[in-house]
């Protein structure tokens, strides 16, 4: 269930997954791709397979497939599976905690831009995970998620804001199930590029891990690849160059902001995953480019903020409702684009004089 909703860090636990090929028999009977999957492929679930395919992370004859293809005689199947995500224990670790709320059911963290959140491939040390086992001894786990104390939601390493943690088992099952049926509310601010038309509206659409670069996330507008991702956005201050945008997520998936910002063509300022840390919008003339570099140094991670968050607490029932500050690089660059506007306008009504 956590699967569902959760999202993801990075992907380091896929830069280390395996690549497997397979060539059907020629007297291959036709049977569906899972099950011909399952009997090849040792020590993996059906439905672990079947996400695969969801996730265009199994090709056959270097085309991608639905779930229910069948497959055929001299097939060539190519499968890539994760590799190990976690380490075989997190360290806990004595780091300082910047928590907003606590009590005795839950906690609000804010996390900074450049901090991990779990422990994986390549970041086994000082992540919010180690930090959080280190300032409880005792924390709940999800089945399947037993190094990842308390969380069931994550934010990806470079974006700033807050995360909900569950202190007892009661609790984790409580905020589980309301992620899982999205009555959680999220809202991000991100400062993207361009100006959105229209200004507010919904996005909707199958993303999914990208079949030619494992480290991205693409959209899959038809077909059953990727999974279903909602995104209702609206522009808070057009900027013309950029605009502030909010952005309620109704899905949780992998890099659903960031993609679906870039999907509309409006990437997010200094993304460099997803286009934003490349000139969008404005004039090819030297001082703006300088302009735009000063900017992408002010803010050097994409400008996107887990803003607020609420709630139904799991032990009272009330209506918990947590916001938080934008962080000064974000801050700055924002203004930096204000100045800006406010200088190109001075100039334009000088010539209209």
């Amino acid at each position: 269930m956590i699967d569902n909703y959760r999202e993801d860090d990075e992907f380091q636990q896929e830069e280390d997954g395996d690549t497997i090929e397979i060539k059907a028999d020629p007297k291959q009977t036709p049977i569906r791709i899972d099950k011909f999957l399952m009997d090849r492929v040792e020590g993996n679930s059906r439905s672990r397979i079947q996400n695969a395919i969801k996730e265009g992370l199994v090709t056959v004859n270097s085309q991608f497939i639905k779930p229910n293809y069948k497959i055929q005689p001299g097939d060539e199947v190519k499968i890539v599976l994760p590799g190990s995500e976690y380490p075989s224990e997190v360290i806990p670790e004595n780091i300082p905690l910047d928590i907003r709320y606590e009590d005795d059911d839950v906690l609000i963290v804010f996390k900074p831009a450049g901090m991990v959140v779990h422990p994986g491939i390549g970041n086994f040390r000082g992540t919010l995970v180690n930090a959080l086992t280190y300032h409880f001894k005792q924390m709940p786990m999800m089945p399947g998620n037993t190094l990842q104390p308390g969380l069931v939601h994550r934010i990806d390493k470079d974006t700033s804001g807050l995360l909900v943690v569950a202190k007892n088992e009661k609790a984790l099952y409580s905020l589980a199930q309301q992620f899982f049926k999205h009555t959680i509310h999220r809202e991000y601010l991100a400062l993207v590029w361009g100006s959105p038309d229209p200004p507010q509206g919904t996005v909707t659409i199958n993303i999914g891990r990208h079949p030619h670069n494992r480290t991205l996330v693409t959209t899959f507008p038809e077909g059953d690849l990727g999974r279903h991702s909602i995104t209702h956005y609206r522009v808070l201050e057009d900027l013309y160059y950029v605009s502030l945008v909010s952005c309620k997520l109704e899905t949780g998936r992998t890099h659903q902001i960031r993609v679906h910002m870039q999907y509309l063509g409006h990437p997010i300022f200094s993304d460099s995953r997803y286009g934003g840390d490349q000139i969008v919008k404005g004039t090819v003339f030297s001082k703006y480019r300088q302009f735009v570099q000063n900017a992408l140094q002010v803010c050097a991670r994409q400008a996107l903020h887990a803003k607020s968050i609420g709630f139904v607490h799991p032990a009272t029932g009330e209506d918990m409702y947590f916001d938080s500050e934008l962080p000064d690089d974000m801050s700055q660059v924002i203004d930096k684009w204000r100045s800006y506007m406010q200088t190109r306008k001075e100039i334009l009504d000088g010539d209209d004089s």
